[in-house]
């Protein structure tokens, strides 16, 4: 029996020919560097289409469509960074879970013609719009151009192991992680406020 388990970990260990040949068969640098940029030019406009879908739509359901192609250009980028942990957790948690439990909320209320989605934003809603985006701009421009020359590096990106993402998410990135979770309380209690509001002047 030992002898038989011996044999079959040491076949499980060996790595199949063709998968060997298909390690061989890479493409040189100047073919990797432009297969990458074409990569992030399709996850980029993935992202974009799918922001401007799910913020431009009237219809929630084809917003929330958009906001599932967003997230998949995401998952994409973070392939691209050498993060495939990070473009599962993407996959899982935010496509497989927070996009189906927003479905569910889509589904659960009335979706009429007379909803606040199909109006057209006034101008309040669009200045807010590019005042969020310059800020956005203003606090990512400065650390992009400060790190300009370190993320320049030629050659693929190094990946990082799952025990230094965990020991720098709960030391050094500790406190951006429970900020996350206070926006998240934030905008569940916003949206009870708003369910709760919109039943109020039902009943009035």
């Amino acid at each position: 029996m030992n002898g038989l388990v011996t044999v079959l970990s040491a076949g499980a260990s060996r790595t199949p020919p063709f998968i060997e040949e298909l390690g061989r068969m890479m493409l040189p640098a100047p073919g990797q560097e432009i297969l990458a940029y074409l990569a992030f030019a399709f996850y980029a406009g993935l992202i974009a289409a799918g922001g401007l879908a799910a913020v431009l739509a009237r219809n929630l359901v084809r917003a929330m469509l958009g906001l599932v192609v967003t997230f998949l250009g995401v998952a994409g980028m973070y392939l691209l960074m050498a993060s495939p942990f990070m473009a599962f957790m993407q996959l899982l948690i935010y496509i497989g879970a927070i996009s189906v439990l927003i479905f569910f909320a889509i589904m659960l209320v009335r979706n009429t013609s007379s909803g606040e989605e199909m109006n057209l934003p006034g101008l309040c809603q669009a200045g807010g719009a590019l005042v969020s985006a310059a800020a956005a701009a203003a606090l990512c421009g400065p650390v992009i151009a400060l790190n300009a020359g370190r993320l320049n590096q030629p050659g693929p990106p190094g990946e990082t192991p799952l025990a230094e993402l965990g020991e720098g998410l709960l030391s050094y990135y500790v406190a951006p992680l429970e900020l996350i979770s206070i926006v998240l309380l934030v905008a569940m209690a916003g949206g009870v406020l708003l369910a709760w509001d919109q039943r109020y002047r039902g009943r009035q």
